[in-house]
């Protein structure tokens, strides 16, 4: 491999992430008018992200099944189409029950395109330069948000089914010519069961922290942006912009952690969990001002850029012969961490307020080092 073939390799699956982000978060802003549309209630509405997240993380589950018929690189075009055609499906519905179904479809694709693009980053690259272009891969989930998300509010200010041709397709189409360049690989030799997987030495466990640590990072994202407008009258406007920035601040974490993610991988993951354990708790119980506020939430982002790549690296290190089934774990853990997230914060925030939320999510967070606190034998 030469020196420039890593920094491809990285663009190409970078540009794949985002195209699996961007099919998730189109929906976000769009939900009122999605609802009123076709005559639904906002919270029905809003199931929709259920549905697609529960066949993301199911079809994340089974993906190692299909790792001795088909190789990556047509797994990685295959669940990208699927994502599009999702995405047109949406677009075309006129009643609840087709873009429900619309939604399921998408979220297959997403579940695999996921996985497979994790997995791509260990078998696209060398050892010597895996973290270097998993660090760049990482990065297409938060340019979606950066990029997709003002995007989706220009073009949705003319149609909700406008935008769901115009980002989701338009990042999807940028991936699908950037992985077709790519050699075909030949599919895996064993295949990557889901039980064969979790038992293996030490991916349970991993699994486990993975799951905690999503459950706390998802479940400071739903609530965030409610903590900022409940504690100071943030506009929504203004309040994206909060969130924009947080976004912007997890690209540094990411690359900042990556000279440290090979030779300290298990101490990284205990050290940002209960970094992010202390941030989240501060979030939560600290409104002095809104800069506070914000200046935490930007270093809980910060930090979440780094545990996510350490979390990744170790994985991919775990099994080397079940890669794709050890990353569809993964993606499983990250949907699961939004129903996880989500109902934690809401028995918490609904019992103690936000300084409860916060010690609920530093909680998980604290749970996450847990697993990593004895090294594998």
């Amino acid at each position: 491999m030469t020196t420039a073939q890593p920094r491809i390799v990285g663009i190409t699956l970078l540009a794949a992430l985002a195209a699996s982000q961007s099919a998730l978060v189109v929906l976000n802003p769009l939900l009122p008018d999605v609802a009123r549309d076709l005559d639904v209630s906002v919270a029905t509405a809003g199931q929709l992200r259920t549905l697609s997240g529960l066949a993301a993380g199911v079809a994340a589950l089974a993906v190692g099944l299909l790792a001795t018929r088909f190789g990556l690189r047509e797994l990685l075009l295959g669940a990208i189409a699927t994502l599009a055609a999702g995405s047109i499906l949406s677009a075309a519905a006129t009643e609840f029950a087709v873009l429900a179904a619309a939604q399921m479809l998408a979220g297959l694709g997403i579940g695999i395109s996921y996985s497979a693009a994790i997995a791509a980053t260990a078998e696209w690259s060398t050892d010597a330069d895996r973290s270097r272009v998993l660090a760049l891969a990482l990065l297409g989930p938060p340019l979606a948000w950066i990029l997709g998300m003002p995007l989706v509010g220009v073009v949705g200010e003319v149609s909700w089914r406008l935008a769901w041709l115009v980002v989701p397709l338009a990042m999807a189409g940028v991936s699908i010519v950037l992985v077709s360049q790519r050699r075909r690989t030949p599919p895996a030799r064993e295949r990557a069961g889901l039980r064969s997987v979790l038992t293996y030495p030490g991916v349970a466990r991993w699994s486990v922290g993975e799951l905690l640590a999503f459950s706390g990072w998802a479940g400071a994202l739903v609530y965030v942006g409610a903590l900022l407008v409940e504690s100071y009258d943030l506009s929504i406007a203004a309040t994206g912009l909060a969130l924009g920035f947080g976004a912007l601040v997890y690209v540094p974490g990411n690359l900042l952690f990556r000279r440290w993610v090979d030779a300290h991988g298990r101490l990284l993951l205990i050290f940002l969990a209960l970094s992010a354990a202390v941030t989240v708790a501060l979030l939560g119980s600290l409104r002095s001002s809104l800069w506070v506020s914000v200046a935490l939430f930007a270093a809980l982002c910060f930090i979440a850029g780094g545990r996510t790549l350490a979390g990744s690296a170790r994985g991919l290190g775990l099994a080397p012969e079940l890669r794709l089934g050890v990353t569809g774990v993964r993606t499983a853990a990250i949907q699961s961490g939004y129903f996880v997230g989500a109902a934690v914060g809401g028995v918490a925030l609904a019992v103690g307020g936000y300084s409860a939320l916060g010690l609920a999510f530093a909680a998980l967070f604290v749970g996450a080092a847990i697993p990593h606190l004895v090294p594998l034998r």
